[in-house]
């Protein structure tokens, strides 16, 4: 006790309390305390303190309150009723402190709120140190900022340079998207975060997700880092990116991933899987083009294939196959220089192959039809094979079999510049030549190796995905199957 105006000691009633009135003043060690009125208790070394209550530790620290218990020997202030504590640019208000002046540590436990120079903080529970500038606050806590609001169910924040640690599951709403943490943190004056534990990042159309093990995020640029487990998904393009890292740039709207990466395309019943060591996405408006590259693995269930590069480009529909591609279509292996998909509504509606195209299905594991020539078109309908198209210095070995038989009847090789098939449940119905085709047929017991196949002919089923895991198998075309490189032209 320093002043006060009036002191009365009860020392009859009891003796080691002094009444104290107007313009109070205590002093305990550096800390200074003033107020209205007060109950000092000698023996426990405590106080009681009334109206216009204040705290002044330092120039630093103030606090203020309708009333106070200050027990001496513990150090520890208890204020309530309107209370305000300041700390340079940082004032909490609430109705309930707790200032531990030992661990310079103030908590309140029935509500408050914490207001610097950039956010407000309120919570259930809370505490601030005004010597390390932190504060933990939990149950219901909100954080708002200019830009955004931020609530969770446990947070942790440093006033100094304002940076948020999610301790809790966490949801932080802008203009720019939404933010699903249960931990990690986000620096509300750069808006850049690293966020854990399979966080989620939504685009402002909430049309895509990214979700990663480990997300570092920009708000204000939109673009997300993702290490290990990342998948990003566009709910409206109906495609799904994922690997091990990748990032997302919401602004060009582009889009990358590598280590284990895979595109997964579910607009229809039957989604295409496809797996390669890097694929990208970029999406301009309406349309999208995906790029995959090295070791590119494809499955779905009416369609496989291989390559070394892929683009698929929405706007019409066209999926390119490039370096030693191949395609299998339910009995049908096709190769060639270049490969054209084109889709209706991912839908297989036609397959251009660009020189040196072969097709062939297997009879059994003996025979098989083949097809060959400069240019190949096959057509679809309703997704099945129609009709295959070939020009130039097309060649054919067909094996027919005998009617409601299964016998071969021979081995049937005929050379023309153009051939045209007509497919009806997956078997030729018609076959045409033109013009002036020249033809040969052998009997089965005539045949030997080099008469069962053409020139060029390689049975690539070793390297074909057997269903959607088996993209991610490490397959090698075997060195005597790789395709001789393409005579240069003459000037």
């Amino acid at each position: 006790m320093e002043y006060a105006d009036s002191t009365i000691f009860e020392k009859n009633n009891n003796p080691d309390i002094h009444v104290m009135r107007g313009n109070v003043r205590f002093r305990h060690d550096s800390t200074y305390m003033y107020c209205d009125s007060a109950y000092f208790y000698q023996n426990d070394n405590s106080l009681e303190a009334f109206n216009n209550v204040r705290i002044e530790q330092g120039d630093t620290l103030f606090i203020y309150g309708n009333y106070l218990i200050y027990e001496g020997n513990l150090n520890l202030a208890k204020m309530r009723q309107n209370v305000r504590m300041e700390n340079r640019n940082n004032t909490l208000f609430t109705d309930h402190l707790d200032y531990d002046r030992n661990r310079s540590l103030g908590y309140f436990f029935d509500g408050g709120l914490l207001v610097d120079s950039l956010n407000e903080l309120t919570a259930i529970y809370g505490q601030y140190s005004p010597n390390t500038k932190m504060a933990v606050f939990k149950d219901n806590v909100k954080l708002v900022n200019p830009q955004f609001v931020l609530t969770s169910d446990t947070l942790e924040y440093n006033t100094i340079n304002k940076v948020a640690t999610i301790l809790g599951p966490a949801v932080i709403e802008s203009d720019s998207g939404i933010i699903h943490s249960t931990r990690g943190w986000y620096n509300t004056e750069t808006d850049l975060a690293i966020l854990y534990d399979r966080s989620v990042v939504l685009s402002k159309d909430s049309a895509k997700t990214l979700t990663a093990d480990t997300i570092f995020y920009n708000r204000q640029t939109g673009f997300g880092e993702a290490f290990s487990r990342m998948v990003l998904n566009d709910t409206v393009k109906k495609v799904i990116l994922m690997g091990n890292y990748g990032y997302y740039d919401d602004i060009t709207d582009f889009a990358f991933a590598t280590d284990s990466a895979q595109i997964i395309e579910y607009s229809q019943k039957d989604s295409l899987f496809l797996h390669a060591d890097t694929v990208q996405m970029l999406t301009v408006g309406e349309e999208r083009e995906m790029k995959a590259f090295y070791g590119v693995r494809i499955y779905r269930i009416d369609l496989q294939g291989v390559c070394d590069s892929l683009q698929f480009n929405t706007n019409d529909s066209t999926i390119y196959l490039h370096k030693n591609p191949i395609l299998w279509n339910t009995g049908y292996q096709i190769t060639g220089d270049t490969i054209k998909i084109l889709l209706n509504d991912s839908t297989l509606e036609r397959i251009d192959v660009k020189d040196r195209s072969f097709a062939m299905e297997e009879k059994d594991t003996t025979y098989f039809n083949q097809i060959k020539g400069k240019n190949l078109i096959a057509f679809f309908t309703g997704g099945e094979l129609s009709k295959i198209e070939v020009e130039g210095n097309t060649e054919s070995i067909y094996y027919p079999i005998e009617d409601k038989g299964t016998e071969l009847l021979g081995r049937n090789k005929t050379e023309s510049p153009y051939m045209t098939i007509h497919i009806e449940n997956r078997k030729p119905v018609k076959i045409l030549w033109r013009p002036s085709p020249k033809a040969e047929m052998l009997p089965i017991p005539d045949l030997i190796p080099e008469t069962k196949f053409l020139k060029g002919f390689v049975n690539y089923d070793y390297l074909r995905p057997k269903d959607r895991e088996d993209i991610f198998t490490q397959t090698t075309i075997k060195v005597e199957d790789i395709p001789a490189p393409k005579r240069k032209k003459r000037r």
